[in-house]
């Protein structure tokens, strides 16, 4: 469901994203772990589309993002690390909102919007300004909103940022409920916890390239069995600082 192929994009003399292939299947939770300025966030916004590859290209559901744009977002999802919302709008007025970008019938949005206010606890808030919310709601706002449509992809970047551990544990529960139900998730994260615990596939990326891929036993392997994730992160972020890195082919499919 999404295909990255010798993708490269360069800021200037800065190359933020150096070479990286790799397929994300239908269904499948994947999560992306790396250093601050790896180059997940331009690697999450070529997928949504936001910016150019300098070479390469991205798909989602079989269509390049550059070349058939609407196909591919009619399929995403995407929530950023500081999702956007028009704060003057309410909850339901934002979510009404996404609902007809994606041409939505009046009946599959109310029946789809209520669903999500239940199980995301938006019930309270749903006639107040969004710029009156705090970070947490917000970021619960736009979590519903983006689901609001059943895309067949979503991409989300630092997902539990200003969540409280109850609505944290909801949000987990529901992206795991629809990738187990076909949705494919592309989640980037510094919390190794929740990619240990969510990803069915983790993947590493340190100074622009993909430099592992596999599940969380395979990672384990490569450094060592038995090894805590936090561990074989750190062992891998630092062969690479070290140049002694692995070809990627050694790790998993």
């Amino acid at each position: 469901m999404i295909e990255l192929i010798g993708l490269v994009k360069r800021f200037g003399d800065l190359t933020a994203v150096d070479g990286i292939d790799l397929t994300v299947h239908k269904g499948e939770f994947f999560g992306v772990l790396g250093p601050n300025a790896a180059g997940k966030t331009t690697t999450i916004r070529i997928i949504a589309g936001l910016i150019k590859p300098t070479s390469g290209s991205a798909r989602v559901a079989g269509f390049d993002v550059q070349t058939h744009p609407l196909e591919a977002r009619r399929r995403l999802a995407y929530v950023p690390d500081f999702p956007f919302l028009y704060d003057k709008l309410t909850p339901l007025e934002f979510m009404r909102f996404t609902g007809q970008l994606f041409k939505m019938s009046e009946a599959a949005m109310a029946g789809s919007a209520k669903q999500l206010i239940d199980r995301f606890n938006l019930g309270p808030y749903l006639e107040k300004p969004i710029e009156g919310l705090s970070h947490g709601t917000r970021q619960r706002v736009a979590i519903a909103s983006a689901l609001l449509h059943d895309p067949e992809v979503f991409v989300i970047d630092e997902p539990m940022v200003g969540l409280d551990p109850q609505h944290a544990r909801i949000v987990k529960d529901v992206l795991k409920e629809r990738s187990r139900n076909g949705m494919t998730v592309f989640l980037s994260t510094h919390q190794l916890s929740v990619a240990e615990e969510m990803a069915d596939r983790i993947g590493i990326i340190h100074q622009g390239r993909l430099i592992a891929v596999g599940t969380r036993e395979e990672l384990r392997e490569r450094v060592g069995v038995g090894v805590a994730l936090e561990q074989t992160f750190l062992s891998l972020t630092a062969e690479v600082d070290d140049g002694a890195a692995r070809p990627l082919s050694e790790v998993g499919p």
